[in-house]
């Protein structure tokens, strides 16, 4: 007779491989990059690149020996991740340097360097983010709400600060991470730091997506599909990706200790990890069968067609919008 010590041992085994096994399952959907090109030679520019989905990306093209530069706001950690990485990886070559997306000024010293230390850039890839309750009211150094000033200035103002620099290494690339959740996004130019958003905020209004993150993002997907169509004639490929539901730090403003309990189940079956977030940024970064293809959005390493109804209008507003507020070096009077 089977004792019932060896019962209540072999349940949560059962329980964890049957998780194992559905979680296996469910990422056999969830596509990797196959590209293993050798990159020596080729230097890559990625933002936010000390954890996270950027972290898994840098440590993919060191694998593929590329020159990688680390733009973080935190250099320290920075520069701790690119010491470790150089023990593991052995090849590639890894150069940390600081860059706050929330500071114009900061953007403008940073690409200075760049250009007196690298003659050309490879590939550029916009990855860093940010995610805050509207609540909090955050805004960047130069006043424009957070996420528009860092998810999206802050990588339009850096990209083409950098054009001459891609140019120099055609074929190159840009590869901007955005997200399916643009498509929830809705851009009001009369209120682009959210100020009627905020206040509600402020009173207890909860939306499901928020406004901020997902109008950010729709900026990025127009940034990409503007920048596309002024460099084609250039060699400059742009492309923007969704790296999927990811298991990292970007929403822990958001997280408190009993969510990784209630969540568990949909982190299980629904979310991915950095490293399998960061194989369609890798795919858009290297990939050669895409060469010469432009103004994508890709998803599971494939292209994806987007819900949102774009248009041209509302694409060249928000260039001559960005444009202005950046020259203006504060937020549009509302």
């Amino acid at each position: 007779m089977v004792s019932s010590s060896v019962i209540y041992a072999a349940v949560p085994i059962s329980l964890a491989v049957a998780l194992g096994l559905i979680r296996h399952w469910r990422s056999r959907n969830w596509a990797k990059c196959l590209s293993n090109s050798c990159l020596k030679g080729k230097t890559y520019l990625i933002t936010g690149a000390n954890s996270g989905i950027g972290l898994e990306t840098a440590r993919a093209l060191v694998k593929r020996k590329a020159r990688v530069i680390f733009a973080c706001r935190d250099l320290a950690k920075a520069k701790e991740v690119a010491v470790a990485m150089r023990e593991e990886e052995k090849c590639g070559e890894l150069v940390p340097m600081y860059l706050d997306l929330a500071s114009l000024e900061s953007i403008e010293k940073f690409v200075e360097v760049v250009k007196v230390g690298f003659y050309k850039i490879d590939c550029l890839i916009n990855n860093a983010g940010v995610v805050v309750p509207l609540a909090k009211d955050e805004k960047t150094k130069d006043g424009f709400e957070i996420h528009l000033g860092v998810n999206h200035l802050g990588h339009f103002y850096l990209t083409n600060l950098l054009i001459d620099l891609l140019k120099k290494a055609s074929p190159s690339r840009v590869v901007m991470v955005s997200s399916t959740l643009h498509e929830h996004g809705k851009l009001n130019f009369n209120d682009l730091n959210l100020r009627a958003e905020i206040e509600a905020a402020k009173k207890g209004k909860k939306d499901r997506h928020n406004p901020g993150y997902c109008n950010s993002k729709l900026m990025n997907m127009y940034f990409a599909k503007s920048l596309a169509a002024k460099l084609q004639d250039n060699c400059v490929d742009v492309n923007a990706c969704c790296p999927g539901f990811c298991y990292t730090n970007l929403f822990r403003n958001f997280v408190k200790w009993y969510h990784y309990i209630l969540l568990a189940p949909m982190a299980l079956l629904f979310m991915r990890s950095a490293k399998q977030g960061s194989e369609t940024v890798v795919f858009c970064a290297t990939d050669y069968g895409i060469e010469g293809q432009t103004g994508k959005f890709y998803r599971d390493c494939a292209e994806y067609t987007s819900k949102y109804n774009f248009t041209k209008e509302e694409e060249e507003k928000l260039w001559e919008v960005s444009e202005a507020m950046i020259k203006a070096r504060k937020p549009l009077q509302n």
